[in-house]
């Protein structure tokens, strides 16, 4: 497998479902959320701020129900139209109510997981199918030998082949781990990173944002630190913070390659690989 080759597979997929920009009372709505479930990850990966403790500790703080329930309420409100993404801050499956999110969710979108499949198994991902999961993406650390154990996972499940992605993550700094490198918005310097400022204009803030357990929204998943809450929809619907002011304040600036503000300012990412049709409706929105 060739970690190029894996990146680029899958800005491929996610182009699919981030790029069909749409509009809700002529506003260009979000086509990619990601829910960062619970706050706790079994692995220690050097390029994920997990690995520091001082930075990105383990909370165990889970997403309940309650929450779950509104982002499905709300979503349905603003027709959404894309993907919800179970990643973020931790490693999803570790959510004893994996089975209850995901059926939930699939009532309004395509829901995908982004696991490290430690604690993936043929029964998890029968279960996972039949909640009408759309995708089950295995990130692998160990090893080639993986491809074989998840493969025949797969088939022992009995679920579509097609549904598990697996994903080359086992090589070293060189190679940049196998996965898109950045910093975090400043949160960790491991690997051969970008400078910071190589990039100004960002789309991220254009189509998607980050949920996090306790319904506080942040900008994008790049921001570890948790450093600006855009709001937190148990007190505001996701279609006010969306549109609210502290989201418009940075979503103009990016638009214009303004990264004048924490975290965006420390931040190393390209963020245009995705999200060109959503930032071409905002600009036309704005008049800029």
């Amino acid at each position: 497998m060739d970690p190029k080759e894996t990146i680029k597979r899958n800005l491929k997929r996610r182009s699919e479902s981030v790029n069909i920009a749409y509009l809700h009372d002529d506003i260009p709505m979000p086509t990619w959320i990601e829910l960062s479930l619970i706050d706790v990850c079994n692995r220690k990966c050097v390029f994920c701020p997990k690995s520091d403790p001082k930075v990105a500790p383990d909370t165990f703080q889970k997403m309940s129900r309650n929450i779950i329930d509104k982002i499905h309420d709300q979503l349905l409100e603003i027709h959404f139209k894309g993907t919800i993404s179970l990643c973020g801050y931790g490693e999803p499956l570790l959510h004893k109510d994996i089975g209850y999110i995901v059926q939930k969710l699939s009532k309004v979108s395509k829901v995908e997981i982004i696991t490290n499949g430690d604690v993936l198994s043929s029964k998890r991902l029968q279960e996972l199918y039949l909640s009408d999961v759309s995708k089950v993406l295995v990130s692998m650390y160990d090893g080639p030998d993986q491809v074989k154990k998840f493969k025949d996972m797969t088939l022992k499940a009995n679920v579509p082949e097609e549904m598990v992605i697996l994903r080359d993550r086992w090589y070293d700094k060189h190679n940049d781990f196998g996965v898109k490198l950045t910093n975090r918005a400043g949160t960790v310097s491991v690997g051969e990173q970008e400078p910071i400022n190589t990039y100004s204009t960002c789309f991220y803030p254009t189509y998607q944002f980050l949920i996090d357990w306790n319904g506080d929204i942040f900008l994008c998943p790049q921001d570890w630190q948790r450093r600006v809450s855009m709001g937190n929809m148990m007190q505001q619907s996701i279609f006010e913070i969306w549109t609210g002011k502290t989201l418009t304040e940075f979503r103009k600036n990016l638009l214009k390659g303004n990264r004048c503000e924490n975290p965006c300012k420390t931040c190393n990412a390209n963020g245009t690989l995705l999200g060109k049709n959503h930032a071409e409706a905002w600009k036309n929105f704005y008049k800029i």
